[in-house]
């Protein structure tokens, strides 16, 4: 067997299996599984989810679902090595019984169909802590590895802390409380000690092991070289970031309840994922051993100190390179209906708004705009109403206008924007958004590119309301009032906006969209 320098066979073109893959680490893994040599099938609920990524063309998407026993035998058919990147994250009180009964699916099929491997990235345990005081998080993770381990099919557990990389739901808490709080109370568990990993050494060890020998079936601890306390993360992202050093002063009296919801409130974490972090956090996660390098050598360099994970992980978010971000994957909760294709919607009540505007600038102008929406470029329309909705949003859970773009000018089928999720792109032609606020109902905001008779362009936003139940309907009725001036604001400005990049920044147009907004 001859092995590369990231510990990989050479020349083995597995078909490899990846679940997870609209996530942070699958949408990542595929390819490095491709440049590897390997070939991969992708299961996903929404394969449209993917089509956008740069390798979807060199990978076959198949639909399904891991709690769906006949989807998962049928992606399995002819797999080697199944990766499994999916898991609840407390999205829902029975959410240990779905990860249970999907891992036990998993396996289940697995072995009728003939896998060689499952490779499952699990979360690092406290060593001497009962499993049953764990979060139910962490103790969720350990359950769904032990099944992997205990089923016939060979498996390879990866247990790893916190992962850095960018767009990491883990590095960016650690990036938002350390930039936006120069003096800060905090939790106690800013003391405890953990051993983070760099996104980059979890791929790696993730690829290295589709090709492990046939009678290694066992958990690993994976982690960097640097044990660390959250505090000391914070000082020296702090210092990696050019900043001042940070004043940490930590309080006994925030749980992790409280806890999640501070970190919600400063980052753009909803406490629905903080949570969990967080609650990961109380107790010492450091690895016990370093056997997966018997498998996968570390070579100079490797595992990636913390301090160099970071500075690549910022010099990814300026460069506007990050790959895909926490957001990538479905927030658990959010409304996941596709917009229904028949206008009329026999399903019932549908309201609209729709607008109609004509642009003074070309269709490839105006669609940079409406592509270029959301995120640090906002909304074009009465900034402290959406300010203000979004707030609203974090209050009660949801996920807030904070959680920007993954690139600043590029979009893409499933992408995150703030608190909307894209559905549909056609790019010059069509954006379609679908909300993932909490809603009485399901919402969706479409922008058009589109020409009058005359050739001249058009822009067409309509907005959609499926209100569920009376609460639906008396939101609608109540919002409405206001949506000449959000929604009527919006289509004029991003026509003004369009005709200002057509134009330059110092034409007449340029000053009434500034009045306007301004407006």
């Amino acid at each position: 067997m001859t092995m590369d320098g990231q510990g990989q066979e050479s020349g083995t073109g597995l078909h490899c299996l990846v679940t997870g893959a609209s996530g942070y680490i699958g949408g990542r893994l595929v390819p490095d599984l491709l440049e590897a040599g390997h070939r991969v099938r992708c299961l996903a609920r929404s394969p449209d989810k993917l089509r956008d990524h740069p390798w979807a063309p060199d990978v076959e998407t198949v639909r399904g679902d891991v709690t769906d026993a006949e989807s998962v035998a049928g992606a399995l058919k002819d797999v080697d090595v199944a990766y499994y990147l999916v898991h609840a994250l407390g999205s829902g009180a029975d959410f240990e019984e779905t990860d249970r009964r999907a891992a036990r699916t998993f396996a289940g099929q697995a072995h009728a169909a003939g896998v060689r491997r499952i490779v499952y990235l699990g979360g690092l345990t406290p060593y001497g802590v009962p499993e049953e005081t764990l979060s139910p998080h962490l103790r969720s993770r350990a359950e769904v590895g032990r099944i992997f381990l205990d089923a016939p099919v060979p498996a390879t557990v990866l247990r790893a802390a916190v992962v850095i990389g960018s767009g990491s739901a883990s590095f960016e808490m650690l990036r938002y409380l350390t930039e936006r709080l120069p003096v800060m109370v905090t939790p106690s568990w800013v003391h405890t000690r953990t051993q983070p990993i760099a996104v980059r050494d979890v791929l790696r060890y993730l690829v290295a092991s589709a090709t492990m020998p046939d009678d290694v079936d066992r958990a690993f601890d994976i982690g960097g070289p640097d044990v660390l306390t959250y505090r000391d993360m914070m000082q020296r992202y702090a210092e990696a970031a050019g900043l001042r050093r940070r004043v940490v002063l930590p309080v006994p009296v925030l749980t992790p309840g409280l806890s999640s919801h501070w970190v919600g409130l400063v980052t753009p974490v909803p406490a629905g994922i903080a949570r969990p972090l967080t609650e990961s956090l109380r107790h010492e996660v450091v690895c016990r051993e370093h056997d997966i390098a018997r498998y996968v050598p570390d070579a100079p360099g490797r595992p990636l100190p913390f301090d160099e994970a970071v500075r690549l992980a910022l010099a990814r978010v300026r460069e506007a390179q990050v790959a895909t971000r926490w957001s990538s994957a479905s927030v658990p909760g959010a409304p996941s209906d596709p917009l229904p294709t028949d206008p009329r919607w026999a399903g019932g009540s549908l309201y609209r708004d729709e607008r109609d505007q004509l642009v003074s600038a070309s269709p490839e102008a105006l669609w940079k705009v409406i592509e270029g929406i959301g995120g640090e470029h906002g909304w074009y329309s009465f900034p402290l109403a959406w300010a203000v909705r979004g707030w609203l949003d974090r209050i009660v859970g949801g996920v807030g206008l904070r959680r920007g773009r993954r690139d600043p000018h590029r979009l893409r089928a499933g992408d995150s924007l703030d608190f909307w999720r894209v559905e549909e792109i056609e790019p010059g032609r069509l954006l379609r958004l679908r909300a993932e606020m909490r809603l009485p109902g399901l919402a969706w905001l479409e922008l058009r590119v589109d020409t009058d008779g005359a050739g001249r362009t058009r822009y067409r936003q309509r907005a959609l309301f499926h209100p569920r139940g009376l609460l639906g309907h008396a939101y609608w009725w109540s919002v409405s009032p206001f949506h000449a001036l959000v929604f009527g604001g919006m289509a004029r400005n991003i026509a003004l906006a369009a005709a200002e990049g057509a134009d330059g920044p110092g034409s007449r147009r340029t000053r009434r969209r500034r009045e306007g907004l301004r407006r």
